[in-house]
């Protein structure tokens, strides 16, 4: 019987290590999905820009294609 007790003793620090651990697992796991997201919305954004600036290099390619246009005539 008092193996019982002893094992009961023991075992509520290993608890409450694996507990702790457990936290600070999911602390950290949390923090990785919030960076993933982080991440996701700098490269939508840089994205976004990207599809920009190529618009507007293209607006000026044609600009400077009717330019030519019109000097050749």
């Amino acid at each position: 019987m008092w193996w019982i007790i002893g094992v009961m003793f023991c075992s509520i620090p290993i608890l409450g290590i694996i507990t702790t651990h457990l936290q600070s697992s999911a602390k950290i796991k949390g923090q990785f999905i919030q960076d993933q997201l982080e991440l996701e919305k700098m490269k939508h954004k840089n994205y976004l820009l990207e599809t920009e600036k190529m618009k507007l290099e293209l607006e000026r390619m044609q600009i400077e294609h009717s330019k030519d246009e019109v000097f050749k005539i």
